[in-house]
């Protein structure tokens, strides 16, 4: 069970393959894991203990950051997220610590949580995706309905008080246009935040 994997200068955290969207340009549907990784896949979903000792495993000395990105949503576990990057901010020499979320852990928890994350995540990376609501429920399939896009907007802005940078991305051509990354760039600047494009994969 792969629990953390290596990314470039980033050590990968995958703590489950829930999700409540089902995007059409999703990896998960034409592979089994990224850049190398092995499965990731779960038989289970891993429990703290295990978390913290795959952790343990990892020299952050040798790393640029610590991401909580697997396949799946990892707010849909948020207080084993939150546990695991207090654990990590915890160390000697603590690590960066990112996390890269649908935005919608507001929705999936039932409550603001975006504060939760001040102290124990340096960057919040959010999939905006596109900057039309109707376009977002189409392509990324929320289980929530309209409910999603406004929820991934305001937990934005509630995180840009809580964390030191929020990044909103969208993924590059052919999902999303020149013109229709300008309009996402907007946004995420109206929102305190800047936009990164993802390379279409």
């Amino acid at each position: 069970m792969t629990i953390t994997y290596q990314v470039g200068e980033g050590v990968y955290v995958n703590l489950t393959n829930r999700c409540p969207c089902d995007c059409t340009f999703c990896l998960r549907r034409n592979a089994d894991g990224v850049y190398g990784s092995g499965s990731l896949w779960l038989e289970r979903e891993p429990t703290l203990d295990e978390v913290l000792e795959s952790l343990g495993g990892w020299d952050f000395s040798r790393f640029r950051e610590v991401v909580f990105c697997g396949y799946g949503e990892p707010t849909e576990r948020l207080d084993v997220l939150l546990e695991a990057a207090a654990h990590l901010k915890a160390l000697e020499s603590p690590p960066q610590v990112r996390v890269n979320t649908n935005g919608l852990s507001d929705l999936v928890n039932g409550r603001p949580t975006a504060a939760l994350f001040s102290g124990k995540v340096d960057c919040l990376s959010i999939s905006l995706n596109t900057d039309d609501p109707a376009e977002y429920e189409a392509v990324c399939r929320p289980k929530f309905g309209a409910a999603a896009y406004p929820a991934l907007l305001k937990f934005a802005r509630d995180a840009v008080n809580a964390v030191p940078e929020v990044v909103l991305t969208v993924v590059g051509e052919p999902v999303c246009d020149a013109a229709k990354q300008a309009r996402c760039r907007a946004i995420a600047e109206g929102l305190g935040a800047r936009l990164r494009v993802r390379r279409y994969e």
